[in-house]
């Protein structure tokens, strides 16, 4: 098993007043020519929103993109003609496609956002955009892999256009529980929320992160009590 450690104080860092914001993967400024993605993770951006503010419109194209509230509202209005607001326990997905505007702001007047905001490159262009968002209950995912993000409907319903599953997981200090991947070849990024944990031998500590290639299984321990994201995702696509 090969193993890449992203740790939390590595990653590109920007502060824009009404923005805070995090990269683990080369994204605007921010420019690292060891870390552009990881297989097909593209983006991994862990956001703060001042309380109203946001991203005005702007257009995305192929492009599969995944938000995910940590804490706070986060107001959602697309070209699509989808007008939403997705708050923690939500899981929403969109698939950018031949073309798609969206903006994304704070409604709320004096609590701040957080959320990780996440693209995965498709592997199929030109698609219809098409968006989703799915309200998980968050006691499903104590010490489990709760799925919130699959390549089929059938699975859950917010599926994106790749063959990659992300999973959400609370663990409690000492539960240990092994990940399987779903698909040979797949590559795992863990994500780590808050807590402290032990994955294939390295402790990660808060917002850290570990890609992890050539294996079928990892163990992962809660040396504290964990908040994790788990994102496998195809290396070659």
């Amino acid at each position: 098993m090969e193993k890449i450690i992203y740790k939390a104080d590595s990653r590109g860092h920007a502060n824009h007043g009404w923005l805070d914001t995090h990269h683990t993967f080369s994204f605007a400024s921010y420019y690292d020519p060891n870390r552009i993605h990881f297989g097909a993770l593209r983006v991994l951006n862990d956001d703060k929103i001042t309380s109203g503010t946001g991203f005005p419109k702007h257009p995305h194209d192929n492009m599969e993109i995944i938000s995910i509230p940590l804490k706070g509202d986060l107001a959602h209005e697309d070209s699509m003609g989808n007008q939403s607001t997705i708050k923690q326990g939500d899981v929403q997905v969109m698939s950018a496609g031949t073309g798609v505007t969206h903006s994304e702001f704070n409604p709320n007047k004096d609590i701040g956002t957080e959320f990780l905001q996440i693209w995965v490159f498709p592997k199929k262009e030109n698609v219809e955009p098409r968006y989703g968002q799915v309200s998980y209950p968050i006691a499903e995912r104590k010490n489990n892999f709760q799925t919130v993000v699959a390549p089929s409907a059938e699975e859950v319903e917010t599926w994106i256009h790749q063959d990659a599953w992300f999973h959400l997981a609370d663990f409690d200090e000492g539960f240990e529980k092994k990940y399987e991947l779903k698909k040979k070849d797949n590559g795992l990024f863990l994500f780590l929320l808050e807590g402290e944990v032990e994955v294939g031998g390295e402790k990660l500590e808060k917002r850290d992160g570990i890609g992890l290639l050539d294996l079928e299984e990892v163990n992962i321990k809660a040396h504290k009590n964990a908040e994790m994201l788990l994102m496998e995702v195809p290396l070659d696509w």
